[in-house]
């Protein structure tokens, strides 16, 4: 099991920034746990892909971007959503399967967009947006704009053709592209070692000349830092990095469920993962630099919970897509129109 340190280091940063980045983590944290009960009691019947645990790495990335700047997401995207900006309101009623959905009902937790923030889509297709953010960092480095293309994906998408593809076109036309990796260890229900020779995904990414870091995913100023220099050498021209970020999905592959009785792993690894709640370590921090009291945690911890539970009601009380959408949908796909 990797060992790595369990705290957040005293560093420079901006008080705004941290505290950003602390109500956004706890954002995702607690909507995530939400999904999770409404899952359970099948109000929500599309299948998601939980979050929790890996919260640090989608924040720190994009607290790291501008809004121009574009993410692609997975199947697990509900953390880059928000962290991109995403309305937490369409999000719910997209799971609700409603026509205020951010994919007005059709694309559910999987298929989530928010292109007026820079999130223009998310796909179920291990790697399948991998080379879309390759084509978008192509097209603004045709068109001289000064942004970047971030695409996420999990340690099983390294498995796929298309990543090594991306790659070298990155790499050949040293593209505007930030690789995320989110390591979480697990590709579906497999461990890692179970169906990788060299588990060292690194090395894959730098055998085709690209620049790789590999950094601690809980540690969110950590992801942060070495994103920044990554987007900072992209805007210059210098072409792509491979971010891998070591983390850990607490929940099983899909729903709500921890899998720990399933032979798939074991709790003492889950409790060790635990203990190295990304959000717990931000936010001991920000107690012990005085930059958040504890009566300041317990208003953000209610504030966002009233914001959940307003989205939440908001979804049920949303309409489903109409009937003439559904007939259009369906000529379009007969090609009749």
């Amino acid at each position: 099991m990797m060992k790595m340190p369990t705290t957040i280091r005293p560093l420079d940063f901006p008080v705004e920034t941290l505290q950003s980045m602390y109500l956004i983590m706890l954002k995702i944290r607690k909507l995530e746990e939400r999904v999770g009960v409404l899952v359970s009691k099948k109000e929500i019947i599309c299948p998601c892909h939980l979050y929790v645990g890996e919260e640090a790495v989608a924040v720190g990335v994009c607290s790291a971007l501008n809004e121009d700047d574009w993410v692609f997401s997975t199947h697990r995207s509900h953390g880059h959503y928000i962290a991109k900006g995403g309305d937490i309101k369409a999000l719910m009623a997209e799971l609700y399967g409603k026509a205020t959905g951010c994919s007005k009902g059709r694309g559910g937790s999987m298929h989530l967009a928010a292109p007026v923030v820079g999130f223009p889509g998310s796909s179920a297709i291990v790697a399948g947006m991998i080379p879309l953010a390759v084509g978008t960092a192509l097209a603004f480095s045709l068109q001289k704009k000064n942004a970047v293309s971030v695409a996420f994906f999990g340690d099983g998408a390294t498995n796929e053709g298309v990543f090594y593809e991306s790659l070298n076109i990155a790499v050949l036309r040293e593209l505007p592209v930030i690789f995320v990796c989110e390591n979480n260890l697990y590709a579906t229900h497999m461990h890692i070692s179970k169906c990788l020779a060299d588990t060292d995904i690194c090395k894959k990414a730098e055998a085709f000349g690209v620049a790789v870091t590999r950094v601690d995913g809980n540690n969110i100023l950590d992801v942060f830092n070495e994103v920044k220099k990554a987007i900072e050498n992209a805007r210059q021209g210098r072409g792509p990095t491979f971010v891998e970020c070591m983390t850990y999905r607490w929940r099983g592959h899909v729903g709500s469920n921890y899998d720990i009785f399933k032979g798939i792993r074991s709790k003492k690894e889950l409790d060790y993962w635990i203990r190295r709640c990304p959000i717990k370590l931000l936010e001991d921090f920000l107690l012990k630099q005085d930059i958040m009291s504890e009566s300041e945690k317990i208003h953000i911890h209610r504030t966002i919970e009233r914001e959940i539970d307003e989205a939440v009601t908001f979804a049920k009380q949303s309409p489903y897509p109409d009937q003439k959408g559904d007939e259009v949908l369906s000529a379009t796909f007969r090609g009749d129109i």
